[in-house]
């Protein structure tokens, strides 16, 4: 440790869930690795039908893969450790090594906030202005707000993991999560933690509801233009196709728990660790596993590219035979 931070810590211990019982590991160690397998297939296939495909490298699915990237480095920063806890009874981190994992996952999940309101943006943009669409959303538009996603994410996880380095950790040094975060590792340092806990609520709230309030001002509007179609054939062609809308599914899977979460941590209302921890866990891993399910089931062109593909692999397999 530094000459600075005084730390008697020189690993921390990820808990995961404190109430499991030891002949319940295997089998949540086994659902941890179906859930990071499932994760790094289906969006491997994603990400190589984007590469392979030039109709795909259009804005919108530019967004969806950075999406992708967002959701397997995150499920990469968060699951093996924990993995490694329940299935090898290893879950020993060092000291700099939680701080790394801290901070991307802190970084991830701002990011993967920002990639989902430009999304809505720019289904916004197709709706409300679908003849200047082509023209706003240009691939360079499109390159400068997934930098502007990545480049915005930085600035708060890394501030957090600065201040949060240098603290005196000479208390217990078991984490009570899954993974590394801010609040499990501020918890343990020897001081008052309130001069660094309230900027990171501050820094993670504006996050999450800036990108909230994107996001649901772009659906209203979507809304108000749809209830501005003269045709009803219009309006309820519109409106499926909106409800239809993958994000939406993501959306609710990723902010409605996160809200719940923040909420109660402060409004004063307390339920089980184990209960808080499964539903932590739900809206950071849920997400990324089932994204490429989304948008290969309920994307037509998706679909399309995927049925060509087989036809493609079955008249191969003919000629073989």
């Amino acid at each position: 440790m530094s000459v600075g931070n005084i730390s008697f810590v020189k690993d921390f211990v990820i808990v995961g869930f404190p109430g499991l019982q030891p002949h319940y590991y295997g089998l949540v160690s086994a659902v941890l690795v179906f859930v990071y397998v499932c994760t790094l297939a289906g969006n491997a296939v994603f990400f190589v039908l984007f590469v392979m495909t030039k109709s795909l490298q259009k804005p919108v699915y530019c967004f969806i893969i950075n999406l992708v990237v967002c959701d397997v480095l995150f499920s990469t920063t968060t699951l093996p450790k924990i993995i490694s806890r329940y299935w090898f009874q290893d879950g020993t981190i060092s000291f700099m090594g939680c701080f790394v994992q801290m901070f991307f996952v802190h970084y991830l999940g701002g990011v993967g906030s920002y990639v989902l309101a430009v999304m809505a943006i720019d289904r916004y943009a197709a709706i409300c202005y679908p003849l200047q669409y082509h023209s706003l959303m240009t691939n360079r538009n499109a390159l400068n707000l997934i930098l502007g996603c990545w480049i915005l994410g930085l600035v708060g996880p890394l501030m957090m993991a600065i201040r949060a380095y240098p603290l005196p950790y000479c208390a217990e040094n078991t984490i009570i999560h899954c993974y590394c975060d801010h609040v499990s590792i501020t918890t343990l340092a020897c001081t008052d933690r309130s001069l660094y806990s309230i900027p990171a609520l501050i820094n993670a709230l504006a996050i999450l509801l800036g990108s909230l309030a994107v996001i649901v001002y772009s659906y209203c509007s979507i809304f108000v233009a749809v209830m501005r179609i003269s045709g009803t054939q219009g309006r309820m062609k519109t409106f499926c196709s909106l409800s239809s809308s993958p994000q939406l599914i993501i959306i609710a899977l990723f902010f409605l728990p996160r809200c719940f979460i923040y909420l109660s941590s402060n409004i004063g209302i307390k339920f089980n660790t184990d209960l808080r921890l499964v539903i932590i866990m739900m809206y950071s891993l849920l997400p990324p596993m089932i994204n490429p399910l989304i948008y290969c089931l309920r994307t037509d062109e998706v679909k399309k590219i995927l049925r060509q593909f087989k036809k493609r692999k079955i008249v191969i397999s003919s000629n073989f035979i």
